[in-house]
């Protein structure tokens, strides 16, 4: 016995030496022994072409410390062991799974993805605690019928293999919760899914199916579905029933008609985009109270309907790549609305520079056209023996019906007084006194502080802001372009509420300091400045910030740190002297400017 010890002692590596039988690289024996006492073995990315008889057998066999040592602490006492119930191999090189998985009855997890598996064992279904199946990123061509017995399964990801069709008993995971089956070759599903009743989460996406089973109405539990990139020419009617969907994904297929969702109540995000789609009615939207986002882009609709204002939670609307002409002018009143894209539309009534300019700037442009039509040219309070002469040139159907105080245009360099006397106890939200000859904020602005919340006071000379401006507590929209400004007062901090300014057309030399704190902005255009520097770790400080407008300043280099600004969705930067980021890298847009300047940050 001791000669045989002394045999095997004669070379130190011989245990992490390697035979040549051996299916890659050993499992570490202190990786087993910690497996027995936790119950979980992370096998990840060690090049494994095979599993090792050791792992399947991890719960049966007795340890080899155990004929080696005989008198056990606690820590060592192998016949308490833990069943393995967690068992990763995911990023190896595996070609087949064992039938011998099948003595592993006690796992909950079994994570094989990206690997090179061809098939399944039909011994998974001896699984039967089995929650989460993870076998996406290989090369399957097919599922055995024995993984429809996995009664307590949740979640199964398919994705990325080679499977072409799914068993009919498919429907028997009844506790299934979450369902990928993205990036197959699949051209029908089987009508066993109405079964699912549990699911909540399902990814049919890049595929090859041509409809949808009416029975996936029947999946009541379902929030999410994504069918994005098939060839689905129409949706079942009865789609329209799953009062549970949130999210609905239906880009890139072959659509001419959105069907009526009466039932989807709680639907916050439709997308349809890249489809052949031509119209969209009121009948689509008079049900969809809950929706935050929708995605219409690159179809064939030539105009929106006025019902669109039905959307009240609306986010983000996007219509780019259409045939849009006209807007409906009551698209201004979405109050929640902070993304609308229309870029590569034929719109005739909008000019292009006031496209330019960010969504918040368009809806205000389309709540004035609002405002225009409403307010005829000789609309206003009739002149009678009991009117003031001074009044006969104030709207009071504006200030009392629409909440507008508006005195511009008039070449005044102050506001009549007789302007603020026609307020009375009427509450005014918006106060326009631009394209005037204004030197200085009206000082009798502080009158309004507990109702306005939206200042234009453009095209004006001012070279200052006074303090009254900095009481308006309410205020969410200040528009103070074209004025002779050079800075902003450090009181403005005040205005807690601010949520768009528009400082274009003045003659800052540097970002204004204040703005950075004032956390609740959403746009900020200070183009056609002379802005020469700014701050990025001080910007991202402004955490809701999403439109940033510095085009024609005078900014020599674009500090990398700019890219960190991840909620920016629109950056414009044109017109500046730096040399970096070049013009092509300007022209594809926010998103590749700021992975551009996130590259260019130092490590």
């Amino acid at each position: 016995m001791a000669a045989a010890r002394r045999g095997k002692a004669r070379d130190p590596r011989a245990g992490f030496r390697q035979d040549a039988g051996e299916p890659g690289p050993a499992v570490p024996q202190g990786l087993i022994r910690a497996a027995r006492k936790n119950g979980q073995l992370n096998l990840a990315g060690r090049d494994l072409s095979e599993v090792p008889a050791n792992v399947w057998r991890i719960n049966l066999d007795i340890p080899e410390e155990a004929h080696q040592n005989l008198s056990f602490g606690a820590a060592d006492r192998w016949w308490e062991q833990t069943d393995l119930t967690k068992l990763i191999l995911a990023s190896n090189k595996l070609q087949c799974l064992s039938e011998d998985v099948r003595l592993l009855p006690a796992l909950t997890v079994l994570d094989v993805h990206d690997n090179q598996l061809t098939t399944i064992p039909s011994a998974i279904g001896f699984l039967e605690n089995l929650q989460k199946l993870s076998v996406s990123h290989n090369k399957l061509k097919n599922i055995p019928e024995e993984l429809t017995q996995l009664k307590h399964l949740k979640s199964l990801l398919l994705q990325h293999n080679e499977l072409s069709h799914l068993p009919d008993g498919f429907g028997q995971l009844i506790s299934l919760e979450e369902l990928d089956l993205s990036n197959n070759q699949l051209a029908t599903i089987p009508s066993s899914f109405a079964s699912l009743t549990s699911l909540v989460r399902l990814n049919l996406a890049h595929n090859q199916l041509k409809n949808l089973p009416a029975e996936i109405s029947a999946m009541k539990s379902l929030k999410q579905l994504d069918c994005t990139k098939n060839q689905l020419e129409t949706i079942p009617s009865e789609l329209a029933s799953m009062a549970s969907l949130e999210q609905l994904y239906l880009r890139k297929n072959k659509l001419q008609y959105l069907p009526e969702f009466p039932s989807c109540k709680l639907l916050k995000e439709l997308h349809v985009g890249e489809n052949q789609i031509e119209v969209l009615s009121a009948e689509h939207l008079k049900h969809l109270n809950s929706l935050c986002v929708l995605e219409l882009r690159d179809n064939k609709l030539k105009s929106l309907p006025d019902e669109i204002t039905l959307l009240q939670g609306l986010e983000r609307l996007d219509l780019t790549n259409n045939d849009i002409s006209s807007l409906p002018c009551a698209l201004g009143n979405l109050p929640q609305l902070k993304l609308l894209a229309l870029e590569g539309n034929p719109l005739r009534t909008i000019r292009r520079d006031m496209l330019q300019k960010g969504t918040q700037e368009l809806l205000k442009y389309l709540r004035s056209k609002i405002q225009d039509d409403i307010t005829s040219p000789n609309e206003g309070s009739p002149v009678t023996a009991m009117t003031l002469p001074s009044e006969s040139r104030i709207n009071i159907h504006a200030i009392t019906a629409l909440k507008v105080l508006e005195y511009s245009e008039k070449r005044a360099a102050v506001i009549p007084d007789e302007i603020f006397n026609a307020v009375g106890s009427n509450s005014v939200t918006t106060v326009n006194f631009s394209k005037n000859q204004l030197n200085e904020i009206p000082k009798r602005i502080v009158e309004l502080k507990e109702s306005v919340c939206d200042v234009n006071l453009g095209f004006n000379k001012l070279c200052s802001i006074s303090l009254e401006l900095c009481v308006l507590h309410k205020l969410t929209h200040l528009d103070i372009r074209n004025n002779f400004l050079t800075s902003l007062p450090e009181e403005m901090e005040a205005l807690i509420r601010l949520q768009i300014i528009n400082l274009c057309f003045n003659r800052f030399k540097i970002f204004p300091s204040v703005l950075y704190r004032i956390p609740t902005l959403e746009t900020v255009l200070l183009s056609n400045n002379q802005v020469g520097s700014i701050d990025p770790l001080q910007i991202r400080k402004i955490d809701k910030l999403g439109t940033l407008d510095l085009q024609n300043n005078d900014l020599l280099q674009v500090p990398p740190e700019l890219g960190n600004c991840v909620n920016l969705r629109t950056l414009l930067l044109e017109g500046n002297p730096f040399r970096t980021p070049r013009a092509a890298i300007l022209a594809k847009g926010t998103a590749a400017v700021l992975e551009y300047l996130r590259s260019r940050i130092p490590t």
